[in-house]
């Protein structure tokens, strides 16, 4: 009887054993939550999907989705436990840096739609640092750091900046209770086209700042303790990922559905995610891929401006889904359990498992090249797979059409050699190869390139590390969009903006810009320059006598001769018929001096001016002679008075010279 209870005992305790190492497999899902950065729209597409398309369910979740908005703070949720994971942005690094333990388990996004909108057409960040430009609307926190960053890299501290909470958002902007507020380019701009207000958009990306959006992350203490539900939510979140931008329409219908709280319309929903699926990128770079370098530049970036100080190490930031694991508490526990069987049974199940998720591995990683090929071959982009020597390994159909070398001819080539011209070669091969050495974070990059038949085109290209083969060298794939054409109508759509057609010099839109921004520097740094209002003398009679085609040929030589007198960082503009104005950018900060330059400069520029001229019609031998004069006004420019009232100056002054006999320099009273 005392032998058959002991044996009892120990079956009970090894049923027990097993059920407590192994049981969970075996318990109700379980109830986690993602807290949401905004209001639902398909900037959250793929935790839709993997809820709805039962991937978080077959992970053994119930996953519960917060809807964030103006007052959202994902960051401080999560580290309350009002969450258990949240989205946040590339900020999230701040607050790691400050000591809160995150981690960041990947970007949804390779590249922050994160904008600042203003309203009103061609708005400059530096009208935003003027003491009347209004106010900022920004998210809580260091949320939208990435935008005010972008002030600080302009030289405009934020001290200087009204910025205020975001509160109504959208509905401030157009109602003009703000002038600017944070915004996503997928979102907000959309609605502004469709009612037809004009607005400009500032994207940090065009101030050095091209970070990382929407990323998904957690607590350091759930990732130590909780590491196979860390796991497990980080993939069945980027499947759900990847089915919602293999099916967009799918995810649309679900998100009218389910999801609408905005009262978004179906292309409002189409809008949004075609543009995210250009920051996604996901043809080019695997979801959820982060690189450590440019982490590092994002926190120098941060660093640089204040913002935070490099006194904590990176390493604990970035989620690593294979830790080292101390096992001696389960080498403790086998070592107590009296029972043989139940540690044979219990690794020959964890074999049994490991081989499966071997296999599920490997038959994924021949789905994922299997699905790159077939991407790489279909891309609308000109693709190009190479790696160190510049050896091309791979050249898609694209390619073919754009450059006109067939896949054969290149396999194996150095493409330096054939796709570069001899100068962009010498400056473009030393640098990618320090970049290949270093396994740096690529760039994207526009530059010209040759074709087969000799053009030169110019191609915008983007570029991404290929994941590496075990025993393979590292390779690179770049996608090439052929843009020649959109930079030549940018490049006329400019002219015709701001150069006067006749002269080639800025029209009187570039030098009000231009007026300003002078200003402007005056006004926050000090020093001082001066505008030259110039009026030719008697323009009217050569017209008269010659006509319009000679006095055309007048206005030109003397927009030559003005340009060649003046320096590279002045601007010499037509103001319109015979009237030009100069902008002399620094003069002597000295009172007494500082008149007697903007004198002297003006003297230099009439005595040019009164150089006979020969004036030569193209179909014409007889040339005409004309002697010219001008009439020349003089307003220094301190930053002090308003741009109408710098003109208004320099026009009066300008008539005072015509009045005391015409080829003077008159400067304006109080200058």
């Amino acid at each position: 009887m005392h032998n058959t209870g002991l044996s009892q005992a120990i079956a009970r305790l090894a049923f027990g054993l097993f059920i407590a190492v192994w049981g969970s497999e075996l318990l109700a899902l379980e109830t986690v939550s993602l807290q949401l950065r905004w209001k639902h729209q398909f900037q959250f597409a793929g935790y839709y999907a993997a809820l709805h398309k039962g991937f978080y369910r077959e992970a053994g979740f119930d996953v519960q989705l917060l809807e964030g908005g103006p007052g959202a703070d994902p960051v401080s949720a999560v580290l309350s436990g009002q969450s258990d994971f949240g989205v946040s942005l590339s900020s999230l690094v701040i607050d790691y840096l400050k000591g809160k333990p995150v981690v960041m388990l990947g970007p949804i996004f390779q590249h922050s739609p994160n904008v600042l909108l203003i309203r009103g057409e061609n708005r400059q960040i530096s009208e935003l640092g003027l003491p009347d430009a209004g106010a900022i609307a920004l998210m809580g926190g260091d949320q939208d750091v990435e935008l005010k960053a972008m002030f600080l890299n302009e030289g405009i501290a934020l001290k200087h900046l009204q910025i205020i909470p975001d509160k109504n958002h959208l509905r401030d902007l157009i109602q003009g209770h703000v002038t600017a507020i944070n915004a996503y380019l997928s979102n907000e701009p959309f609605t502004l086209q469709q009612n037809a207000i004009p607005f400009s958009i500032l994207r940090p990306q065009n101030y050095g700042m091209d970070f990382y959006g929407d990323l998904l992350f957690t607590t350091q203490q759930r990732v130590a303790e909780q590491p196979q539900q860390v796991a497990a939510f980080r993939a069945a979140s980027l499947r759900g990922w990847q089915y919602a931008l293999e099916h967009p329409e799918e995810i649309i219908d679900l998100i009218l559905t389910h999801y609408n709280t905005q009262a978004k319309s179906r292309e409002h929903l189409q809008y949004e995610a075609q543009t995210l699926r250009r920051l996604i990128n996901p043809e080019v770079i695997e979801l959820g891929h982060s690189n450590p370098g440019r982490w590092r530049h994002i926190a120098h970036t941060f660093a640089g401006f204040g913002v935070v100080t490099l006194e904590r190490p990176l390493d604990d930031f970035f989620y690593n889904p294979n830790p080292t694991i101390d096992l001696t508490w389960l080498y403790w526990a086998l070592g107590i359990s009296l029972t043989v069987l139940l540690l044979v049974g219990s690794i020959a199940f964890y074999v049994h498992r490991a081989n499966r998720r071997l296999g599920q591995a490997i038959a994924e990683q021949r789905r994922s090249e299997e699905r790159y090929r077939v991407i790489f071959q279909s891309s609308a982009s000109a693709g190009i797979v190479w790696r160190a020597g510049f050896i091309v390994t791979d050249w898609n159909h694209q390619a073919e059409d754009l450059f006109g070398w067939s896949r054969a001819e290149v396999i194996g080539r150095d493409f330096t050699d054939f796709l570069l011209p001899e100068t962009l070669r010498q400056q473009l091969v030393p640098e990618f190869a320090r970049i290949v050495q270093n396994v740096a974070e690529l760039p994207h990059g526009i530059n010209d390139n040759l074709t087969r038949d000799g053009r030169v085109i110019s191609c915008e290209w983007f570029n991404a590390w290929l994941p590496r083969q075990a025993g393979e060298p590292q390779e690179i794939i770049s996608l090439a969009i052929d843009i020649t054409e959109r930079l030549q109508l940018e490049e006329q759509v400019r002219q015709l903006a701001f150069f006067d057609p006749l002269t080639r010099l800025p029209n009187r839109r570039l030098l009000d810009d231009r007026l300003e921004q002078a200003m402007t520097i005056f006004q926050r740094y000090g020093g001082c320059g001066a505008l030259l209002f110039i009026d030719l003398d008697n323009f009217k009679p050569l017209n008269d006598q010659y006509g319009h085609d000679v006095g055309d040929l007048l206005l030109i030589e003397v927009a030559r001769r003005l340009v060649d007198a003046v320096r590279a960082c002045d601007t010499v503009a037509r103001f319109g018929g015979d009237e030009f104005v100069v902008l002399i950018s620094h003069l002597h900060a000295d009172d007494g001096e500082t008149p007697d330059d903007a004198r002297r400069v003006a003297n230099k520029l009439l005595g040019r001016l009164t150089v006979p001229y020969c004036l030569r019609r193209p179909d014409d031998s007889n040339p005409v002679e004309h002697h010219c004069s001008a009439s020349i006004g003089v307003v220094l420019l301190d930053g002090r008075v308003d741009k109408n009232e710098v003109f208004r100056r320099a026009d009066m002054a300008m008539y005072d010279a015509k009045r005391a006999g015409r080829n003077q320099v008159v400067l304006a009273a109080g200058g």
